[in-house]
């Protein structure tokens, strides 16, 4: 997912992300890729603790050629009433909302989740991955997930299951399940 993302690189091979091969750009064409097309969602959040709800979204909109519109992201992540409010003034699946404000603020191609429900109960998982097909429904964004809860995989429309770090199955779905009938 590193490299994928831009943030490693790879030792050998190429890597291809929407017809561009990441593993041959220079380091400003690698910082443009991470900043122009992709989003990134932590399963620790990262948000900055002395900033609010809107400042820590507006670190990622400030560096953004084209950032959505605030209001449109709060909306979107149901903080609208939160956007003062301090990350330790928010419950867990407010300060994810918050993260996932924060990668979709720049409209990415690419949304890079690692385990994004892997801190939170089971009501507020499925709160967020509601969450993340409305915003590939509703932006476009194409989402990469990585998740040790296979039960997630029925959202996707393809999946590959790894061990030892090699792919050892891909599934591929004609249906996808919505989040909120995905039961563990």
């Amino acid at each position: 997912m590193n490299i994928i993302g831009g943030v490693d690189r790879a030792d050998s091979g190429s890597i291809q992300v929407d017809g561009l091969e990441i593993t041959a750009l220079n380091d400003d064409k690698l910082t443009d890729y991470r900043r122009d097309s992709v989003g990134f969602i932590f399963q620790f959040y990262n948000l900055v603790p002395n900033l609010t709800v809107v400042e820590n979204i507006e670190v990622v909109s400030n560096i953004s050629k084209s950032p959505l519109d605030m209001d449109t992201v709060l909306r979107a992540v149901g903080l609208e009433t939160k956007r003062k409010s301090f990350p330790r003034q928010l419950s867990g699946g407010e300060q994810q909302r918050v993260a996932i404000a924060r990668a979709i603020v720049k409209s990415p191609k690419l949304l890079l989740c690692d385990e994004p429900t892997g801190a939170l109960d089971y009501e507020t998982s499925r709160g967020v991955l509601s969450l993340l097909q409305k915003i590939n429904r509703d932006f476009g964004s194409t989402i990469l997930m990585i998740t040790h809860n296979t039960a997630i995989g029925d959202m996707a429309n393809k999946v590959y299951k790894l061990r030892g770090g090699e792919i050892v199955e891909t599934v591929q779905h004609d249906e996808t399940v919505a989040a909120e009938r995905i039961e563990w």
